[in-house]
């Protein structure tokens, strides 16, 4: 049963709060000599990632024992599909940008109800971009409502892969390449706030990387999905997801998602988990 949006109010203030701090802390890794290392998929990680890591699950934990907890930098604990609530964390969103000097990564959080987002933030410290929502209450930008900013008689801005933008291309879409920006979450939401018009993404995002977004961009009316199997959902089992899309403007929806599908195709009912990442 969804609980009105009161009931959410105190879990997005703890998220508010620990992502301020988390900014802090980051912050001070920011721009400077970083011990970094490579994990899957040749993805990095940093000294920030862990250290910002390891405050959030005790700050957020202590605030809320009863729930579980999935970050990207944790160790999995399966315990937490018996839990309620999950808090679904990426410390830093955007580690590849973190690293190089650019401004636009983001600290990802998100409470998650049996499945579905209720709480979110995607905090972008060096911007001072606080992004925020709750289930049935809106989402605001530094505490204002979000509202969608129209590019009038501007071709359609999205940024994607190469061979998506081929592929769009092809199919004669007539759009401008807009900026990629590390963090996937920052991408998201500003289709939210009408800087771009679409973000896409390649299958195998985590739910860190959209558990936040994903709310914002619903109650800001975005339309965002798996273009395989629709709306995502949170803290199953397998917490990869497939190829997904942020639009702003619904019309772009039959080619965009046509040409994800033909880049990365879609999961079989046969394939494993394994199986299913596609980078």
């Amino acid at each position: 049963m969804t609980l009105p949006p009161s009931i959410y109010s105190d879990d997005l203030e703890l998220l508010r709060s620990s992502a301020v701090a988390a900014g802090i802390i980051a912050s001070g890794f920011f721009r400077r000599d970083v011990k970094s290392w490579t994990k899957d998929h040749d993805s990095p990680v940093s000294e920030a990632d862990i250290l910002v890591d390891r405050y959030l699950a005790a700050s957020l934990l202590a605030a809320r024992p009863s729930y579980g907890w999935l970050s990207e930098e944790t160790a999995d604990n399966p315990s937490r599909l018996d839990c309620e609530r999950v808090f679904v964390v990426d410390p830093i969103d955007g580690t590849r940008g973190f690293l190089r000097g650019e401004d636009s990564w983001t600290v990802s959080l998100a409470v998650v109800e049996n499945g579905v987002p209720v709480a979110g933030v995607v905090y972008a410290p060096v911007r001072d971009e606080m992004y925020d929502a709750i289930k049935g209450g809106g989402a605001r930008l530094n505490g204002k409502p979000i509202t969608r900013s129209r590019r009038a008689g501007a071709p359609p801005l999205i940024p994607a892969p190469g061979a998506v933008h081929q592929e769009m291309q092809s199919a004669g879409l007539h759009y401008s390449r807009g900026p990629m920006y590390p963090s996937l979450a920052y991408r998201l939401v500003q289709v939210a706030t009408g800087k771009l018009d679409a973000a896409v993404s390649r299958r195998g995002s985590q739910d860190w990387d959209i558990a936040a977004a994903a709310l914002i961009l619903d109650e800001t009316g975005i339309g965002f999905a798996d273009v395989c199997t629709g709306f995502p959902q949170f803290n199953k089992r397998d917490t990869r997801h497939g190829a997904l899309a942020a639009l702003g403007d619904m019309s772009l929806k039959p080619l965009v998602h046509a040409a994800l599908i033909k880049v990365y195709g879609c999961p079989s009912e046969t394939e494993t988990p394994q199986q299913t990442t596609l980078t």
